[in-house]
């Protein structure tokens, strides 16, 4: 399905396609995909096409990364815990795109309940990169991105905690997108880290981003933190005029100087990444080198573990296989709880609800979870003073390609690199509106670049994004799985 939203949504009003054709196509596609890179928890296959109408998702199917509630259909977070629940309502999310006539035909899998960047911690197993079958995807959202980048339909959900949308997009060649916190409800959505949790899409355009997430915002009764954006057209404010703005990247990440063991992916990573700086530059975009105080970048990371494994530890206290899910085994409720979850939940889910209740402590909280809020406040309060001059801050994803899924090449652990693996964690700390385009390839991977700005403003990040877009030859690129790389780890 290498159509952009657009050109599928034109084949059917004309009847050259029909969303039964499309939705069988997808319903192939998810097979064919699922036995090489195993991105879905559940395939549809009941699925049947719909009506077409003035919408331009009407039609067209999608895929739902498997946190969102659906209503009837297995959602399970990817977790053993969970590994039979099926909801009784759906996610506001889903119904508002359900209302714009699209339809879902698989859920994607996720490391479990969105905790993890790999895309390897799921109950199902390790989802692999199209490109590449012995790398990863990234994750959370890993399935979600690796079906998109498949090609087996426009676009996707993903939830966005410190990066799960925006890294597995920029390992995978697609565009990534999380919107203003609030801009789409989460009412439905598994919550990990309350303050940090987004929905978003992966797409393989901007202009898909905009078209998706135009239905599936707004205000929501039941989500409190959602704000009114109707006035807010994404798709219409797409005009690639950009010839006034201001951007600014940190010279503390996106400096070579920095990084005294570059390594050659780095080198090219970078380069690539100020290559695609003077295209902007060319469209008239003023673009600077800031420092940022080091001591607060260097802080992000620690920052990140703090409050979202406190968040989930009580976010996630309501798992017990009491109130749903399946019992563990005991005499007493006390003791089908402990089986109950220690059993169910992974080691690395069990490693941060240590490390969050810890953190909440008593005699902790003033230590570590407090001063996590202080040192996000002034990492905040710095981004709203710099966007009072600028329009946005652009940096590279990562430090190039998508690692291999053994980690014979783990590179996130490196200590001089790690800020330029973290920093999209930024957007969440904030709320802020941040998209992840494709760049280019380094190594034969692909790689990205990310465009973040101030909340509300995203009707502005996006079309900076698609000016850069429309001077790259990325867009709507899909990946061709290498059939004999099946030697998966």
């Amino acid at each position: 399905m290498n159509k952009t939203i657009e050109e599928l949504h034109a084949m059917l009003q004309n009847e050259e396609i029909t969303s039964e054709e499309l939705v069988k196509e997808a319903l192939e596609k998810s097979h064919y995909v699922q036995k090489y890179c195993n991105a879905f928890v559940t395939i549809m296959d009941d699925a049947k096409g719909g009506k077409v109408t003035d919408s331009l998702l009407s039609g067209i199917p999608f895929g739902i990364k498997d946190n969102y509630a659906t209503k009837g259909i297995l959602t399970t977070g990817s977790s053993n815990t969970l590994k039979n629940y099926v909801p009784v309502f759906s996610a506001t999310a889903i119904l508002n795109l359900e209302k714009h006539g699209a339809i879902p035909v698989n859920k994607t899998t996720m490391d479990e309940f969105g905790m993890g960047g790999t895309g390897t911690t799921g109950h199902t197993g390790n989802v692999y990169n199209p490109w590449d079958l012995k790398r990863m995807c990234a994750g959370s959202s890993a399935g979600s991105a690796a079906a998109v980048a498949a090609g087996v339909y426009p676009f996707a959900l993903g939830s966005d905690t410190g990066d799960s949308i925006r890294k597995p997009a920029a390992f995978t060649g697609i565009v990534g997108y999380k919107p203003t916190y609030g801009m789409i409800s989460r009412y439905g959505l598994f919550p990990f880290a309350s303050s940090l949790d987004h929905c978003g899409c992966l797409t393989r355009s901007v202009k898909d981003a905009a078209i998706v997430v135009d239905a599936m915002k707004g205000i929501d009764a039941k989500d409190e933190t959602t704000w009114d954006s109707k006035d807010i057209h994404l798709y219409e404010s797409l005009d690639g005029n950009v010839s006034n703005k201001k951007l600014f990247y940190i010279k503390e990440i996106a400096n070579i100087d920095n990084y005294k063991e570059a390594s050659e992916e780095l080198r090219e990573h970078l380069k690539n990444f100020h290559a695609k700086l003077d295209l902007l530059r060319k469209k008239g975009v003023t673009i600077d080198e800031v420092s940022f105080d080091e001591k607060l970048l260097n802080a992000i990371p620690s920052v990140y573990i703090c409050l979202s494994c406190a968040e989930a530890t009580s976010n996630m206290s309501n798992l017990t296989g009491i109130i749903f899910g399946e019992r563990g085994a005991g005499d007493n409720y006390h003791d089908m709880i402990k089986d109950y979850r220690t059993h169910g939940f992974s080691s690395l889910i069990k490693r941060r609800f240590v490390i969050g209740s810890y953190i909440l402590q008593k005699e902790n909280q003033e230590k570590y979870f407090v001063n996590a809020q202080r040192i996000r406040r002034l990492i905040v309060d710095k981004m709203k003073e710099l966007f009072q001059t600028y329009d946005g801050l652009i940096l590279p994803v990562s430090v190039g390609g998508a690692p291999y899924i053994d980690g014979s090449r783990d590179y996130i652990t490196n200590s001089e690199t790690k800020v330029l693996e973290e920093h999209l964690q930024i957007g969440n700390f904030g709320g802020f509106p941040s998209i992840t385009i494709p760049s280019g390839f380094i190594n034969g991977l692909p790689v990205g670049l990310n465009i973040t700005g101030n909340c509300y403003d995203d009707a502005n990040v996006l079309n900076m994004a698609y000016a850069l877009e429309e001077e790259m030859p990325y867009k709507n690129q899909i990946a061709k799985i290498k059939e004999d790389e099946n030697e998966r780890v």
